[in-house]
């Protein structure tokens, strides 16, 4: 009878600091082997971070892993008869391979070579790897275990390679990004790919912000019939044990590896499968704007509070990742701010405690017409106007950001980004969009839902009608159509690949669908200077959106 302890452990790399990233997988070895676990998967790439990108083109990045695994090795050697499977890249002559390594006592055993390369959406892993084509099983007590990288399981051929070469139980290393729902997906795929041959599988997911992307954790196992042993939870530093014994999987127990860094949410270690998707989004934002400052040197961030509804769902994002001691929010009002604006913006900042200034712009702005009069020429009013004073907030924000050392953080919506609705060099500014991937109508949900856990934004941030306040009376319906509409509309044409005329056909209006699919292509130039932000649908802005500038196709 064999009896095995298998560890999951989800941490949290940087990207090249290699130092950095051989202390967390350490620091789980040792936690693993205190409890007694026979095999340690990590994930993918754990040694390198996901993804290097082009610093995997550099040689001396190369040595330097090449040094770091070496050492690495070396140091796992202090956990006699830990199985441990490490994430690392391997250069054999022109080729470059994604691979995982099988260390035990300070010795590699087994080496795989992931197999399936993932080509679209955020991946482009056939610009840097080769492919393997090899099966990588190892055998410890009598038990076969395959090894496994990502992608292999969202196709059959890999799993099929490792049932074939005799493994018993597969061993999967990740870096899957998250998007919602995105680990109900895993799970289904994986049944689909893995079950079907009967295997057991321990799948261990990376976690972290990366720039544009934001790994969950959600680490799980299933027995050979598919049948659930338990999720570690998204966004926690979490080592899961699990026993398996004659194909039987049972969550034995759960380890913290890093403190819980949500200020105001008590997360438990396991996946809590009744959780919403607010929860959860909003958790992935959270550990996305901490991850960027912190593994970028930014201790502070600053952003411009307008009164409105998305600066409001920012501004506790950023005290719930930051602390309330490192957000400053600024108020810029203007001749067209609301006196209920203004109200609220301060309401709101002396909640939650944050340092808070008010810097009216009017005078800038008179300063700005008075000088641009001559050359206008009484040429009537029109968004001219209406952007120098999302500029003048912009340059202002800058200020903060280059005398304090501040990392500004955008604060427009997907809404707002595909229809072209803000001001490049104004309201765009910024070195992270918080918020850059979630629909007007989310943004909504999500306040709402941060209420339930205490009011940090006064109600009626929630529930006036949007406005960005630059001409009197103005409201943002009168130059989009309604935000529940928009954004079905938007959803269908960026994640659903449909035409104009298929969402018409739809039933929906065919003057407000030809105007959001003219808006989405025309804006293009704004968005590919727009600050990065974390993908949270199934289909962002930046990498994984690549659509041409020069652009005369109708949507």
């Amino acid at each position: 009878m064999s009896s095995f302890l298998i560890g999951l452990a989800q941490i949290n790399p940087v990207v090249g600091a290699f130092q950095h990233n051989i202390e967390l997988i350490i620091n789980a070895a040792r936690k693993a082997a205190e409890k007694g676990v026979n095999i340690l998967v990590l994930p993918e790439l754990a040694l390198t971070g996901y993804q290097p990108e082009d610093l995997m083109y550099r040689n001396k990045f190369i040595n330097d892993h090449d040094a770091a695994l070496v050492l690495l090795m070396k140091q796992l050697a202090e956990f006699k008869d830990l199985y441990v499977l490490v994430g690392h890249l391997d250069k054999q002559k022109d080729a470059l391979y994604n691979a995982a390594s099988v260390v035990v006592n300070g010795n590699k055993i087994c080496t795989y070579y992931k197999d399936t390369l993932p080509n679209y959406g955020v991946f482009d892993e056939h610009r840097y790897f080769t492919s393997g084509d090899e099966a990588c099983v190892f055998e410890l007590n009598g038990h076969k275990f395959g090894v496994v990288i990502c992608e292999d399981v969202w196709l059959a051929e890999a799993p099929a390679n490792a049932k074939k070469a005799g493994a018993q139980t597969l061993l999967v290393l990740n870096a899957s990004p998250y998007t919602m729902h995105k680990d109900e997906q895993r799970i289904e795929i994986v049944r689909q790919n893995v079950s079907s041959h009967e295997m057991n599988i321990f799948y261990c997911n990376n976690l972290g912000g990366q720039d544009e992307l934001v790994f969950d954790g959600n680490s799980f196992a299933l027995d050979k019939t598919g049948k659930s042993a338990g999720e570690l939870n998204a966004f926690v530093d979490a080592l899961g044990i699990y026993s398996l014994e004659n194909d039987s999987i049972e969550l034995k127990d759960i380890v913290e590896l890093a403190p819980n860094s949500f200020s105001v949410m008590d997360v438990p270690l396991q996946k809590n499968l009744s959780e919403g998707i607010e929860s959860e989004v909003w958790r992935a934002l959270v550990m996305a704007t901490r991850d960027y400052c912190q593994k970028n040197g930014f201790k502070k961030v600053a952003l411009g509070l307008s009164g409105g509804i998305d600066s409001a769902v920012v501004l506790a994002i950023a005290v719930d990742a930051l602390g309330a001691d490192n957000v400053h929010a600024v108020m810029m009002p203007s001749r067209y701010t609301a006196d209920i604006s203004v109200n609220d913006a301060a309401e709101m900042a002396k909640i939650l405690e944050v340092k808070y200034d008010e810097i009216a712009i009017a005078p800038m702005f008179d300063a700005f017409l008075s000088n641009l009069a001559p050359v206008f020429n009484n040429l009537p009013i029109d968004t001219t106007e209406e952007n120098i004073q999302a500029r003048i907030r912009g340059v202002l924000l800058m200020a903060f950001s280059n005398k304090f050392g501040y990392l500004i953080l955008n604060t427009g919506n997907k809404s707002e980004l595909a229809t072209g609705y803000s001001t490049l060099y104004g309201d765009m500014v910024g070195g992270f969009a918080v918020i850059k991937d979630i629909p007007k109508t989310l943004v909504f949900s999500l306040a709402k839902w941060r209420n339930t856990l205490g009011r940090v934004i006064p109600e009626r941030i929630i529930t006036r009608p949007p406005s960005a306040e630059l001409r009197d009376n103005q409201t943002d319906q009168d130059s989009l159509p309604e935000y529940a509409v928009l954004d079905d509309i938007l959803e269908r044409m960026m994640e659903l690949n449909q035409s104009s005329d298929e969402i018409i056909e739809a039933g929906f209006n065919p003057e407000e669908v030809e105007k959001v699919a003219r808006l989405l292509r025309i804006n293009e130039y704004k968005r590919r200077q727009g600050a990065p932000g974390p993908k949270i649908t199934r289909r962002a802005f930046g990498r994984d959106w690549r659509a041409p500038i020069t652009n005369g196709y109708r949507y």
